[in-house]
C-alpha cells in the first residue's frame, strides 16, 4: 500500500489559512465611516481644486491694484550705414561719424489711481466667489455624509438578513432531519417531507442572494471609504436607534433656509454678479494712473542719452465706448437674472424636498410599528401552526407557509428600523443640518 504524502493535506490547509488572514475585518461606526468617506472623496478633491482656482482669481484681482514696473532694453546692429541728416541751424552732418550700432533701455512705472471702480469691484467679486466655492464644498460634504450612511445602511440590512436566514436555515435543516425520521417511521408521507426539503432549499437560495448582496455592499463601502477591497466591514447596529421626536414641517423648512449651503453659495454668486454689473458699467469711465520712467540710449561716436527721467499722470479712455454698446454689461445683467431665477427655483426645490423627506420619515416610523405587529402575529401563528401540526391538525403546507411568513416578518422589522434611521438622516441632509463629527 502506498504511503500518502502529508503535503497533500497541509497545502490546502495553508491556502485556507492565508485566505482567512487576507480577509481583514474592521468594525466601523457610522460616524467613523462618514469621516473616512469625506477624507477619501474624489469629489471633494475636485472641490478643493476649484477653491484653489477661485483663490488664484482673487489674487489676480488684487494684483491689479499694485504698481506696474517694466524694464526693457535692446541692442541693434546696423550692417548698412544709415543716412543721417540733422536739421539744426549751424550743424552739419558732413564728415560725421559712421553709425553701426545702437543701444537703448527704458524703465516705466505705472501706479493706478482711478479706474472707475473696476479694480475694487473685481476684488470684492472674487472674494464672494471664493466663499461660494467653499460653501459648495460644505454642501457636497453633507451629500457625501448621506451617501455613506445609505451605503452603511445597505450593508447593515444585508448582514442582518444573512443572520436571520442562517438561523432559519439551521432550524429548517433540523426540521428536515426530524421529518425524515417521521417518514421512516411511517408518520408522514414522503411528499410532505419533500415539501419541507423544498422549503429548506428556498431558504438556502435566499441566503445565497443575501450573501451576494452583502459582498457587493461591502465592496461599495470599501471604495467609498478608501479601504482595501478585501476589508470586511462590520457595522455597529446601534445607529438604527437614531432619531428625535418629529417637529412640525415648518420647523424643518426654516432650518433649510438658514442652513442649506447650496442656498448660501448661490447668495454669494449673486453678490458677485451684482459687482460684475457695476464693474461692467465702470468700463464707460476713464482710468487714471501715476506714471514715471527712465530712458537711456547710446549710439557710439554719435549720441549718448542718460538721466532722462520723466514723471506725470496718464489718462486712458476708450472713445469707442461712445458708439459701441456695452456687451459686458448686458452679459452681467443676464447672469444676474439667471441667478435670481435659479434662487427662486432652489427655494421651491428645497420646500419640496423637505416636505417629501418629512413625509418619508413619518412613514418610515409608522412602518416599524406595523412590521413589529406583523412579526408578533407571524411568530405566534407559527407557534400555533407548529402545535397543530404536531397534533395532526395542520398540514405540512400550512406549517411551511407559517414559517416563510415568520422569516419575512422578522427581516421586515430589521429593515424597517434601518430605513427609518436612514430616512431621518435624509431629512437632516435636506435641511443642511446633518452633522459631520
Amino acid at each position: 500500500m502506498k504511503r500518502i504524502n502529508n503535503s497533500v493535506f497541509v497545502l490546502p490547509l495553508l491556502i485556507g489559512i492565508i485566505h482567512i488572514n487576507a480577509q481583514e475585518k474592521k468594525t466601523i461606526t457610522l460616524d467613523e465611516a462618514v469621516q473616512l468617506g469625506i477624507q477619501n472623496s474624489k469629489n471633494l478633491k475636485i472641490d478643493a481644486a476649484k477653491i484653489e482656482e477661485a483663490t488664484a482669481d482673487l489674487l489676480e484681482a488684487k494684483n491689479r491694484q499694485l504698481p506696474e514696473f517694466k524694464i526693457s532694453g535692446s541692442y541693434m546692429y546696423l550692417p548698412i550705414e544709415p543716412t543721417i541728416d540733422i536739421k539744426l541751424p549751424g550743424v552739419s552732418t558732413a564728415g560725421g561719424p559712421k553709425v553701426h550700432q545702437v543701444l537703448y533701455g527704458s524703465a516705466n512705472l505705472s501706479v493706478p489711481i482711478y479706474s472707475g471702480g473696476r479694480i475694487k469691484y473685481g476684488i470684492q467679486s472674487a472674494k464672494y466667489l471664493v466663499e461660494a466655492s467653499k460653501l459648495s464644498t460644505e454642501n457636497d460634504k453633507v451629500a457625501i455624509a448621506y451617501n455613506v450612511a445609505e451605503a452603511y445602511n445597505n450593508l447593515f440590512k444585508a448582514n442582518q438578513s444573512i443572520k436571520v436566514l442562517e438561523e432559519n436555515l439551521s432550524a429548517s435543516q433540523k426540521r428536515d432531519e426530524t421529518f425524515l425520521k417521521m417518514e421512516n417511521n411511517g408518520i408522514i408521507a414522503r411528499n410532505d417531507r419533500l415539501k419541507a426539503n423544498l422549503q429548506t432549499s428556498n431558504i438556502e437560495l435566499q441566503l445565497l442572494e443575501a450573501k451576494n448582496n452583502y459582498n457587493i455592499a461591502n465592496i461599495n463601502m470599501d471604495l467609498l471609504l478608501g479601504l482595501p477591497e478585501n476589508t470586511e466591514i462590520e457595522v455597529d447596529q446601534n445607529y438604527i436607534e437614531e432619531g428625535d421626536e418629529a417637529k412640525p414641517v415648518d420647523f424643518y423648512v426654516n432650518e433649510a433656509k438658514d442652513n442649506r449651503k447650496d442656498l448660501q453659495a448661490l447668495a454669494q454668486q449673486r453678490k458677485a454678479a451684482e459687482l460684475g454689473t457695476k464693474s461692467a458699467k465702470a468700463e464707460n469711465y476713464p482710468s487714471l494712473a501715476f506714471t514715471g520712467g527712465y530712458v537711456a540710449a547710446d549710439i557710439p561716436k554719435f549720441l549718448t542719452i542718460y538721466n532722462a527721467v520723466n514723471v506725470g499722470v496718464g489718462v486712458q479712455y476708450n472713445l469707442s465706448n461712445l458708439w459701441k454698446k456695452n456687451s459686458s454689461l448686458q452679459k452681467s445683467q443676464a447672469v444676474e437674472k439667471q441667478l435670481e431665477a435659479t434662487n427662486e427655483l432652489l427655494d421651491d426645490t428645497i420646500k419640496l424636498q423637505v416636505n417629501k423627506e418629512y413625509q418619508n420619515t413619518d412613514y418610515s416610523k409608522k412602518r416599524i410599528t406595523v412590521f413589529e405587529k406583523s412579526a408578533e402575529q407571524a411568530n405566534e401563528n407559527y407557534r400555533i401552526t407548529k402545535n397543530k401540526f404536531d397534533n395532526g391538525l395542520a398540514t405540512m403546507t400550512e406549517l411551511l407557509d407559517a414559517d416563510a411568513a415568520q422569516i419575512s416578518a422578522n427581516v421586515g422589522v430589521i429593515n424597517a428600523k434601518a430605513d427609518a434611521a436612514l430616512a431621518y438622516r435624509k431629512l437632516l441632509q435636506t435641511t443642511g443640518t446633518l452633522t459631520i463629527k
